[in-house]
């Protein structure tokens, strides 16, 4: 099965998580880069990025290349103001004809809630009702922990298991 992990990163949450995810399922990875990049720390990381967010802005991404044989897309994002990043808001309307009929997981970052209220506007942005496999990891390269090794384990498994 062809897969490839479809992820923004603004701390490095979510890509470590991605990293491991291709690792343990031989999948692609594409990391998503706006144009203009947003804060990385202090109040301003905050307010631009917790506005860009609730506003569903859509930035401009710098460019990428998505294979039409793909058969699996997984979405990772840091959960923002409890959606999903504006990077993930452009990908999804840039691309949501040519991800119908593909199987799309998803998995989240997150230091505190709001990820299955991002999960659930992602799947309105895609259309869909379900995603194959969803997973929330709390700080995960950060604060590294048994629970978030073993939620990622079992997204691995779940991911594998819905490919057969």
């Amino acid at each position: 099965m062809k897969r490839l992990i479809v992820y923004f990163s603004l701390e490095g949450n979510t890509e470590y998580i991605a990293d491991k995810l291709s690792d343990a399922l031989g999948a692609g990875k594409l990391s998503l880069v706006p144009e203009k990049a947003y804060a990385d720390k202090g109040f301003a990381k905050f307010f631009w990025g917790g506005k860009s967010a609730v506003m569903a802005e859509k930035p401009a991404l710098k460019p990428y290349v998505l294979d039409d044989d793909l058969e699996e897309i997984i979405i990772g994002f840091p959960v923002w103001a409890g959606t999903i990043t504006p990077p993930i808001r452009t990908f999804v309307s840039e691309n949501k004809e040519r991800m119908k009929g593909k199987r799309i997981s998803a998995f989240a970052c997150q230091s505190g809630s709001g990820a299955e209220k991002a999960f659930e506007k992602l799947k309105s942005l895609l259309g869909t009702d379900e995603l194959c496999g969803t997973a929330i990891f709390i700080d995960p390269k950060e604060k590294p922990s048994e629970e978030n090794e073993q939620r990622l384990e079992r997204f691995i498994e779940k991911l594998r298991e819905s490919a057969l």
